[in-house]
């Protein structure tokens, strides 16, 4: 086993025993029935975020003993029968040893190479006019409900109605342990296949939207924008949003310069929290932007991996009269439309999450 091998799994070991205080302390919670629910919630979230990684851990010890049980019969002075059994049992334990170490490795870089820090969804409406607006509004009450069920935070930052009823662009925050893991998935072009209301033929109509998944940058990736570099206009809001919303210059539009990029935001009745809030998405596709570029520059091996982060890609089709999904990446289809759009994604999350494995063990 190389040095990097051995750090590695004397770190597990911490996170192992991490993990066992964590089980005896939520124990201890819930008999004692303390009365501290945040410190609960939050011991069990770290658990959760854990579960994985450590139990692959306990299972490569097991199958470590076993391996060395066998070896140990092998080279023992017993029947040539017995030593022969326990020499293709080492041989067949040494192999899963071998993959479940490469479990770890993976589990270990999916811990360490991606941002646990709130992230910015944006979806927008594509091709497809007003039916188009309408699925980025099912898109977002989809995202939502599977925030929920992961027990994720979601945070509204500006939306712009459509006329009937849908929305041409939402965005907000998602806050929470695992919440790029769960949401990096989903960048990319969703299509959509479904009879419109206002369809007198009942012929089907194609739409597409676009979902954009940014990590909010931290000032070590992305610095201080200067003031010089941006445009900042406010005007009065428009559209739905209470009383006195229209009668006050409250709406923030910020333009950078530099990179032509342009934000809006108008859904609170506060001028300053507008501008807090454009002013994340602003940095929020900056940083996009900039690792964009980083990516086209890498080798097209590169391009192999699931979730290029080409937002051209058409990633998935959702076909209503069929109650299919269909995700083009790994090649999965589902008939169960109606429970994913209720936010039950993790049934096609978990197939990209293995394809992206099997990539990952494929180039080791």
């Amino acid at each position: 086993m190389s040095l990097s091998d051995r750090q590695l799994l004397e770190f597990l070991s911490q996170l192992e025993r991490r993990y066992s205080e964590l089980e005896q302390r939520l124990a201890l919670e819930a008999t004692e029935r303390l009365g501290n629910p945040r410190a609960y919630q939050a011991l069990s979230k770290e658990l959760s975020s854990l579960r994985d990684i450590v139990t692959t851990y306990r299972t490569y010890l097991r199958v470590n003993r076993e391996a060395a049980e066998a070896e140990t019969i092998f080279q023992s002075h017993g029947e040539r029968e017995m030593r022969q059994m326990a020499k293709e049992e080492a041989t067949s334990l040494h192999q899963q040893q071998g993959l479940l170490l490469t479990q770890l490795i993976w589990h270990w870089n999916q811990r360490h190479q991606e941002p646990e820090r709130p992230l910015i969804v944006e979806i927008r409406a594509g091709t497809g006019g007003l039916e188009a607006s309408l699925f980025a509004a099912d898109l977002f009450r989809m995202y939502t409900k599977y925030a929920m069920k992961c027990g994720l935070t979601i945070e509204p930052m500006h939306s712009q109605p459509s006329e009937a009823g849908g929305l041409k662009e939402v965005a907000f925050a998602v806050r929470g342990a695992g919440a790029w893991k769960r949401f990096k998935y989903e960048r990319g072009v969703h299509r959509v296949q479904r009879v419109p209301e206002t369809e007198a033929q009942g012929r089907i109509h194609t739409s597409t939207v676009t979902v954009a998944v940014l990590p909010e940058p931290e000032e070590i990736e992305l610095p201080e924008i200067p003031a010089k570099d941006l445009q900042i206009d406010v005007y009065r809001s428009s559209g739905p949003g209470g009383q006195g919303v229209n009668t006050t210059d409250s709406a923030v539009r910020i333009r950078h310069l530099p990179s032509d990029l342009v934000v809006t935001c108008q859904d609170e009745r506060s001028q300053l929290r507008n501008k807090e809030k454009a002013m994340r998405v602003l940095r929020a596709r900056l940083l996009d932007q900039v690792q964009h570029s980083q990516r086209e520059q890498l080798a097209s091996d590169r391009r192999k991996q699931v979730g290029s982060g080409d937002r051209s890609e058409k990633i998935r089709t959702y076909n209503f009269p069929d109650r299919r999904v269909t995700d083009h990446r790994v090649g999965v289809t589902l008939y169960q439309l109606d429970i994913i759009m209720e936010g039950e994604l993790q049934l096609l999350t978990d197939a990209l999450v293995a394809h992206e494995r099997d990539m990952a063990e494929s180039d080791g």
